[in-house]
């Protein structure tokens, strides 16, 4: 097992439990307390778990929200296949909106050069990346500016999206599950980002398998306000059934 697949599983673990036991681990992947550790201390500076006596917690259960930056940096090649596979539900022409997030944010990136689309953002980040491409007409939603994930918040991100109608919404989550929905922790978030989807024709999901599942404290939608899911080959076979029985369609990239 090479070393992301073990930090991988080290999370799944951290996440299906609530917590995780250095010796545990070390028995159960069959290598050295040592190996563990230094797994727990790169998902920890990924900003994913949180080192304590004996293991690691996942920062979920400590109401600890990880920085843009730090989610950036896990699961890239995932986020990229995601990205890639989302292409398929752009319109020839229109407008989408992109989320703020670490998974749209690589697929603005891949937005293709031959189309003309109107491209609405609520994060200053993804406006510049887009703004110099003479194909985009790119929208920036005002507001406040959250420090955690650079996305735009409150009633000047509102007030626009009332009177907006997309082609798509791409949006991103912290957690998604059959039981509680779209969810992430941030109410300012979800409240922009239920707009959002009240705001499209069609909505697509980008969210990486570890997103699937898990549960965070503010809903801003259901698995009935989804088309398709996105998510990357790493998702449990019983966790997309139950997507795909809630009527979405499942895209594993």
């Amino acid at each position: 097992m090479y070393a992301e697949e073990r930090q991988e599983e080290i999370l799944r673990l951290a996440r299906a439990q609530g917590r995780v036991d250095v010796a545990a681990l070390a028995e159960d992947l069959q290598v050295t307390a040592e190996t563990v550790r230094r797994d727990l201390t790169v998902l920890e500076r990924a900003g994913v778990l949180r080192r304590v006596h004996g293991g690691a917690i996942p920062v979920e259960r400590i109401g600890f929200e990880p920085a843009l930056a730090a989610r950036d940096s896990v699961l890239i090649a995932e986020k990229e296949r995601i990205a890639k596979a989302a292409l398929a539900e752009l319109p020839d022409e229109g407008a989408v909106i992109l989320d703020a997030g670490s998974t749209t944010a690589r697929l603005a990136q891949a937005l293709p050069t031959d189309r003309e689309l109107s491209v609405v953002v609520n994060s200053p980040v993804l406006a510049t990346v887009l703004g110099t491409r003479a194909n985009l007409t790119v929208l920036l939603l005002g507001g406040r500016v959250r420090g955690k994930t650079l996305a735009t918040v409150d009633d000047w991100a509102l007030r626009p999206l009332a009177d907006m109608y997309v082609d798509v919404a791409f949006m991103g989550t912290n957690g998604c599950s059959v039981e509680r929905g779209l969810t992430t922790p941030d109410p300012a978030e979800a409240t922009v980002k239920r707009a959002m989807i009240a705001a499209a024709r069609r909505v697509v999901l980008l969210a990486d398998h570890t997103k699937v599942g898990n549960d965070y404290l503010a809903r801003f939608g259901t698995l009935t306000d989804l088309d398709v899911l996105i998510t990357d080959s790493g998702l449990d076979d019983e966790l997309a059934g139950d997507v795909e029985a809630a009527g979405v369609r499942v895209v594993r990239a």
